[in-house]
This record gives C-alpha cells, sequence and structure tokens, in this order.
C-alpha cells in the first residue's frame, strides 16, 4: 500500500472504487462527489488521504475529513468540532491496516487543527448523519477505535405517490403558503438568523450564493411576516441537496423535503404538518413521485403523511481533548 494526498485527479477512481463498494445501497455520482469531497472549503488537506495498490495504483481506500474552515460567513458550524465525512476501504482489502492508518492520519490532523471532538459524518455537504445501521462490522470497527454511540437512531424516510394523484396546498384563514422569490433572500435569511441559526442559515445562504432563485424554499406568511418554511428539491435545483444524494434508488421523477420549521411563536396551530404537507403539494405539481425526508428521528410525526424509515443512520462520536 502507498497512501497519497487527497487530489481532484482522482475524481473519477474515487467514484468506481465508491460505487464497486456501496454502490447497491448509495450510488455516487461523479458531480455529487465532486461537490461534496472537493469543492467544500472544509475539506481538510491534511487529513484526507487516498490508499492505493503499492503495484497497480488502484484505490483501495480513501477518508475524508473536515473542520471549519470558511472565511467571509456570518454563520459558524462546529466550533471545537471535527468531522471525518467518509471513510472507506475496499471489502478484499481489510484486516490489514489500511482503515487504522487513514483513520490515524484523519486523526492526528483534526486535532492539530483543535478538535476536541470527531463526529462520523454529519459534517457540512455531507453523505451521512451516521454510520449506516446495515454496516454493524463498521460500527464495531469504530467502537473498537475509541468511538461511542448517541441515540436515537436517526432516519431517511420516503415515500412514492401515484401518478396524477392529488395533494393541495393546505389553506388557512390567517396564514398563507408560497414559493420564495429572488427578493425574498434577506427576509428568509433574517427569518432563519432568529429561528434556525446555525445548519440550516448556513445552508440557505450557500442556497442563494450558488444561484439559486427561491423555488426550492416554500414559506409560511401571515400578515406579511415568514412564521415557517420548508426546503424542497429537485432535479433542477442549484446544487445536489442531501434528500436527493441517492436518486438513483428513487427513480427518474424524485424530489426531498427538509429542513422545515415553524417560528416557536407560531406553534401548537397544525402549521408544523401543514408547511410538510404544502412542500409535498408543490414537488407533486412539478410531477415528483418520490420524495424524501432526510436526517430526522421524528419518525411517528412523518408517518402521519405515509412516510416510512427508508435508511437509518447510527450516530457515532469521539472525544480527543
Amino acid at each position: 500500500m502507498k497512501v497519497v494526498a487527497w487530489d481532484r485527479a482522482y475524481l473519477v477512481a474515487l467514484c468506481q472504487f465508491w460505487n464497486q463498494e456501496l454502490g447497491e445501497r448509495f450510488p455516487i455520482r461523479k458531480e455529487l462527489f465532486a461537490q461534496n469531497s472537493f469543492e467544500d472549503a472544509n475539506v481538510l488537506a491534511g487529513g484526507s488521504w487516498i490508499a492505493l495498490d503499492a503495484h497497480t495504483d488502484r484505490v483501495i481506500g480513501f477518508v475524508v475529513a473536515k473542520s471549519w474552515q470558511e472565511q467571509g460567513m456570518s454563520v459558524r458550524l462546529g466550533k471545537g468540532i471535527g468531522w471525518i465525512q467518509v471513510l472507506l476501504v475496499a471489502q478484499n482489502e481489510r484486516g490489514k491496516g489500511i482503515g487504522r492508518e487513514l483513520l490515524a492520519r484523519a486523526e492526528r490532523a483534526l486535532i492539530a487543527q483543535g478538535a476536541q471532538k470527531i463526529w462520523l459524518g454529519r459534517d457540512p455537504y455531507h453523505y451521512f448523519p451516521g454510520i449506516p445501521e446495515e454496516s454493524p462490522e463498521v460500527k464495531s470497527w469504530f467502537e473498537n477505535k475509541g468511538y461511542t454511540l448517541t441515540e436515537p437512531l436517526e432516519n431517511d424516510l420516503l415515500c412514492r405517490y401515484e401518478e396524477g394523484q392529488p395533494f393541495a396546498v393546505p389553506t388557512f384563514a390567517d396564514a398563507r403558503f408560497r414559493l420564495v422569490e429572488r427578493a425574498d433572500e434577506e427576509a428568509l435569511l433574517r427569518f432563519l438568523h432568529r429561528c434556525f441559526p446555525g445548519r440550516w442559515e448556513y445552508e440557505a445562504i450557500h442556497y442563494f450564493r450558488r444561484g439559486g432563485v427561491g423555488r426550492e424554499f416554500v414559506v409560511l406568511e401571515k400578515e406579511g411576516e415568514i412564521i415557517g418554511f420548508c426546503r424542497i428539491n429537485d432535479a433542477h435545483s442549484p446544487f445536489i441537496a442531501q434528500n436527493v444524494y441517492w436518486a438513483d434508488l428513487m427513480g427518474e421523477s424524485y424530489g426531498g423535503i427538509g429542513p422545515l420549521g415553524v417560528d416557536p411563536v407560531h406553534r401548537q396551530k397544525g402549521y408544523g404538518l401543514a408547511v410538510v404537507q404544502a412542500g409535498i403539494a408543490f414537488l407533486r405539481e412539478r410531477g415528483v413521485t418520490s420524495i424524501v425526508i432526510d436526517w430526522t428521528t421524528l419518525v411517528s410525526f412523518y408517518e402521519k403523511l405515509g412516510y416510512r424509515s427508508w435508511k437509518q443512520y447510527a450516530k457515532y462520536s469521539k472525544d480527543v481533548n
């Protein structure tokens, strides 16, 4: 084995390797891998490595580590936190110390950057909010390396609709749903900063910076003020969002919902479920038939609308201070 620095020149080979190992469960697209593992400013060069076969230069493993490095942002994520976005070793090369070496390199670099806790997944432009529950051997491996489980499990939920199946935008006497327009950027970001500061605000800032025009946000307005929102994604969104990562498993007409939320002052009025229904209705109007709601523990809440757990993830972290 030889280990080389993280380099975009290996993009195609890395995607081929990923799909060889994980493609049946989590099929990766070149555009998604480039977006999440090369273009994200938080990828930590000193903690991201590629393992190659010493004789053939074939990819046999890799690790991507992240720490907060973005400049010019009003939001900061993960103070004192490091992330291992993904660590993958070829099935037929395991047990040879490759994963141990890649993990050690990633952890050293993250600690040098000031990380006091390392999360598996959950990074900006993440793939997974934890270890896929269907990979018990991966959970055991990380447990042996000092990582501990935090309950409960995170879920990706899925619902499939029939062509022509109606789904109406809910109505209220004192509030209305509508799609955001480009001119609403400042008002939406103010709302998110006030009610949902952090990751959701961060993702919305990136959305507009990447050319978003508003069609991916449904808002609930009352007396001209935004009091709730729902992010919706489809094949035409300005970048690949987390709830449509695994589009190849969802079918040709796919979409995603989330995040979403209602101003705490206006809760307990039925707006929460309604904002999800509104998001579904706008996607259905676009012909979307398969919708994923990602990274949630609120399974019983979304079951009211016919959603069922599709994929589950176990949250693991390690204190390194």
